[in-house]
């Protein structure tokens, strides 16, 4: 077979490989079950709902913020209704879709964000292959979490504690770039 050949059968290859791959990852999702999730949902985080405990924020991008916020404010632990969104951290979300979508993670997706003063950028997003910028994967650590709580994780819920302190974590909540300061 002449290196032409080759070539154009390698490309071949890698495309179906690329596509297997593809394919693998999203199998276990449901298209038809799933929100339509977009940047622009996403906005300063200390404008959404904060949850009882003060440690992280909540909002549903179906209208339901009630129910998403009673599932948040839960001291036994709750099922979050479907388009719910927790952030704990500005560039960091969970969104709940809808019954089905994906079983394995109880319907959450895990997206990281770009954010700026001009918004927000979805810069990666999936449901247990996402990495966040600490290096930690996502899923990993939510999986976690005891049955009751819902893939959340809180200092009591059965995680593994996180790698920075609570007022580390005060501090990147209230810098969020896509605020609107007074003092600005």
């Amino acid at each position: 077979m002449p290196a032409k050949h080759w070539k154009t059968a390698g490309k071949i290859a890698c495309s179906l490989a690329t596509a297997t791959v593809l394919m693998s990852q999203s199998h276990s999702q449901d298209a038809s079950k799933q929100l339509d999730v977009t940047a622009e949902l996403f906005d300063c985080i200390t404008q959404m709902a904060k949850s009882a405990s003060g440690s992280f924020f909540v909002d549903n991008i179906l209208g339901d913020l009630e129910a998403t916020q009673a599932a948040a404010d839960s001291e036994t632990g709750a099922s979050y209704p479907p388009g719910s969104v927790v952030s704990l951290i500005p560039t960091e979300v969970m969104v709940k879709h809808n019954p089905g979508w994906n079983p394995e993670t109880n319907d959450w997706e895990f997206i990281e964000l770009n954010v700026s003063e001009g918004g927000s950028e979805i810069n990666v997003r999936g449901t247990t292959a996402v990495v966040n910028q600490f290096g930690g994967n996502c899923f990993d650590c939510h999986k976690l979490a005891r049955p009751e709580w819902d893939l959340i994780c809180g200092s009591d819920h059965g995680c593994a504690p996180l790698p920075i302190t609570r007022e580390t974590i005060l501090g990147i909540q209230n810098s969020d770039p896509r605020c609107v300061r007074e003092d600005a």
